[in-house]
This record gives C-alpha cells, sequence and structure tokens, in this order.
C-alpha cells in the first residue's frame, strides 16, 4: 500500500514546515513535496522544529509550480476549509484516507495551502477531491501542521497500521477471592482494634466495606499491598505503644 504524498503548496514559515514533517513521521508518511517555498529552501530553523523527523526534510523535493509537484500523481486531494463552489466530492479526512487506502498501487497526492490564505481556486480546480476538516465553524482555521497530522492519522488508521504501542493491560492476575477474603478479614481487624465500628452499626458497615472493596476489582498485586500497608501501621502503633 502506498502512503499519500504531502504537497504544501508555497510555505512560509520554517517552523511550520519543520512541525509538518514531525506530524507526517509519527504516522509513517515519509515523502513530502514544497512548491515555491517562500524565501528559499533550506529554511533555518527547520530541523530544529522537525524534533528528530530530519528523514522527511532531507527527502523534501522542490518544485517551482503546483502542476510539476503533482505531475506523477493517479489522484489528487485538496486539503480547505471553505466552499470553492467547484462542484468537487468533499470528504472528511476519514473518509478520505479509506478511499486513498483502496486505491491499490495509485500514487496520491494531498495538497495544503498557504498558512494565510491556503489554496487558490485554480489550485483546487486540479484535484479530484476536496478534503476538510469538521471543525468548529466559529474557528475553522488549522494550523498547517495540525492539518498534516489530521490527514496521517486517518491514513494509519485507513492503512490498518494503527496498532496503540501499549495496552494497559493488568500485569497481574485479578485477586482470588481467598485473597479478598484474607484482605477483609485483616482489615476488619484493624477495624475493631481502632474502634471504628460504632457496635449497633458494625455489621452495616463492615458488609459496606467488603463491597467497597469488592467493586475495586483488585489485583494480586493490589491485595498485597495494601495488606503490606496495614502490616506498617500496625509496626507503627505497636513502636508507639511501647514508647
Amino acid at each position: 500500500m502506498i502512503a499519500p504524498v504531502i504537497i504544501l503548496v508555497e510555505p512560509q514559515l520554517a517552523e511550520n514546515i519543520g512541525m509538518v514533517a514531525r506530524a507526517m513521521a509519527n504516522f509513517g508518511l515519509a515523502e513530502l513535496r514544497l512548491v515555491a517555498p517562500k524565501n528559499g529552501w533550506p529554511k533555518k530553523g527547520v530541523r530544529e522544529a522537525a524534533s528528530g523527523a530530519t528523514h522527511v526534510l532531507d527527502g523534501a523535493t522542490v518544485h517551482a509550480t503546483v502542476p510539476e509537484a503533482i505531475a506523477d500523481l493517479n489522484y489528487l486531494l485538496a486539503t480547505t476549509a471553505r466552499e470553492r463552489g467547484q462542484m468537487k466530492r468533499a470528504q472528511g479526512p476519514d473518509d478520505a484516507m479509506r478511499d486513498v487506502a483502496s486505491r491499490q498501487g495509485q500514487r496520491v497526492g494531498v495538497m495544503f495551502g498557504r498558512e494565510r490564505i491556503g489554496l487558490t481556486n485554480d489550485e483546487v480546480s486540479l484535484a479530484d477531491a476536496i478534503v476538510t476538516f469538521p471543525v468548529s465553524p466559529d474557528f475553522p482555521s488549522l494550523n498547517l501542521a495540525q492539518a498534516v497530522l489530521l490527514v496521517g492519522y486517518e491514513w494509519r488508521k485507513a492503512s490498518g497500521q494503527a496498532s496503540l504501542p501499549f495496552t494497559g493491560e493488568m500485569l497481574s492476575p485479578p485477586a482470588t477471592r481467598e485473597s479478598m477474603a484474607s484482605l477483609v478479614a485483616s482489615l476488619e481487624a484493624n477495624l475493631d482494634t481502632a474502634g471504628f465500628y460504632p457496635p449497633e452499626k458494625r455489621d452495616v458497615i463492615a458488609r459496606n466495606m467488603r463491597d467497597m472493596l469488592h467493586r475495586m476489582a483488585m489485583t494480586e498485586q493490589d491485595v498485597r499491598t495494601l495488606r503490606g500497608a496495614l502490616r506498617a501501621l500496625n509496626r507503627v502503633k505497636a513502636g508507639d505503644s511501647s514508647m
């Protein structure tokens, strides 16, 4: 499956290009094309802004015009935040990247416009479809790197590569009933010794305590930790009483 090419048209700020490279690297995109970057290329500070994604910058190509930058592509998407009246299919990044992932063997590009004014109508007219974002109408403008990040994230999902780096699964098994019963007995004995239970309410409060502990769905490690804490408190009390 061929990843889409990211095309930046007349990008101005080195920081934005660097952060675009970083966003691309986050989601496995590697091919960056720059169309007539303002004040030339490479730009001072761009590598620092990339935060290590310098392989994307090292492989970036510079093109004089949009037609030159897209000449080898089979399918082109243009990103825009506003209606252009061009009778083009408009998709969110999720649907757009699912479509891209289905285009086996095709070279696809996603084109992003200038920081201040975006793409021109003529540039949008070169695209097969539009990608736009479901942002708040009260503030629809996205930073260039943010827009690339959203597209990259949806590409990662659509291409079946979006696996989480860790699951957060429990490393200790769930506590056995025997372990829980032992913890409850130890806790109740300590609370009895401390005079926690009013005699007339002891049974009700003890049941509530047991219910609370069972709702926690504790692991064996949780039980060992709590029992260790109770033992430590008992040692402190024993030390106090001997002073």
